[in-house]
């Protein structure tokens, strides 16, 4: 049999090295929750975008100063700029920002509020998901512009079609990801949450969603990229005063009325709205959650 050296100093000894253990462990599970200095914020995160853009625009000009184009084909920077100070001064500006925004987070909100369950019961009930499955794939493949026509004869030149058009197109993505994030959950972890009697909506709430959560907020992510396109081709294709002017009405008019550069001011501001979307609400939400598992840290 084995010795067991009980003298002090080897009592001393695994005590110093359980010690160290358990130091290395909280080491591993630490994650780091100290804010980031706002000097590197700047130099790592705002000023890469902001050197791209300052550079896309330097082209801009340059080309347009060397005449390389027609100013009926690439405006001048400064025409751009007359037509948003113009929208500015008479006060439709965040109005246009506006109308687009409000419905597109709308429509989103509906989308968010059909796809989770739709995505829950096809990623957990087989038999829906051999029926429905291939379906949603196939409506995520479809473009949304498809949609417009028949969403104009089944409701006419109202928000009601707007938002038709958003679901059709969001509503898939959602749940599509969600199914995702599911199939990609351990095993064991299901099997646990049974275990623990966690079944049913219980555990669809404490188990699947959580762990299912990165796949979750990509979906997410994708939905509002897909609400966002499907507002902007209805407004396009069906304008009309009695919708308000929103940013796609904006791109059509200019086109329309050969305006060059409002159909560029027009183009800047559908990307500025959808970029900026996605910095201040899905990208801080999928940081905190990466954060929080472990699977986000200071390089």
């Amino acid at each position: 049999m084995a010795s067991t050296d009980t003298t002090p100093e080897a009592k001393a000894k695994r005590t110093d090295d359980l010690a160290g253990l358990e130091a290395g462990l909280d080491a591993l599970d630490a994650v780091e929750s100290h804010r980031t200095p706002i000097r590197e914020i700047l130099t790592q995160k705002v000023l890469p975008p902001v050197l791209a853009v300052g550079l896309v625009l330097l082209v801009w000009q340059v080309l347009v100063a060397a005449k390389v184009t027609e100013e009926t084909k690439l405006p001048a920077l400064s025409a751009v700029w007359d037509s948003l100070s113009d929208m500015w001064i008479k006060g439709t500006l965040l109005e246009v920002i506006w109308t687009s925004v409000s419905r597109g987070l709308l429509g989103f909100l509906l989308a968010l509020a059909i796809g989770t369950p739709l995505g829950l019961l096809v990623a957990r009930v087989k038999l829906v998901r051999a029926a429905i499955g291939p379906i949603l794939q196939g409506l995520q493949s479809l473009p949304s512009v498809a949609w417009v026509p028949p969403a104009v004869l089944w409701f006419g030149l109202n928000d009601a079609m707007m938002y038709t058009v958003i679901l059709l197109g969001a509503v898939p993505s959602i749940a599509n990801g969600l199914v995702s994030g599911i199939d990609q959950i351990p095993p064991l972890y299901l099997r646990a949450g049974r275990t623990l009697g966690a079944t049913g909506l219980r555990g669809a709430r404490h188990i699947v969603m959580p762990a299912a959560l990165p796949g979750y907020l990509a979906g997410l992510k994708q939905g509002w990229a897909f609400s966002w396109r499907s507002l902007m081709a209805a407004e396009i294709i069906a304008s009309s005063p009695d919708l308000g002017l929103g940013l796609g009405q904006l791109l059509e008019n200019g086109r329309n009325n050969i305006d060059l550069p409002g159909v560029f001011l027009a183009i800047i501001l559908i990307l500025v709205v959808g970029i900026a979307i996605d910095l201040l609400i899905f990208s801080p939400i999928e940081r905190y959650v990466l954060r929080s598992r472990g699977l986000l840290v200071k390089s």
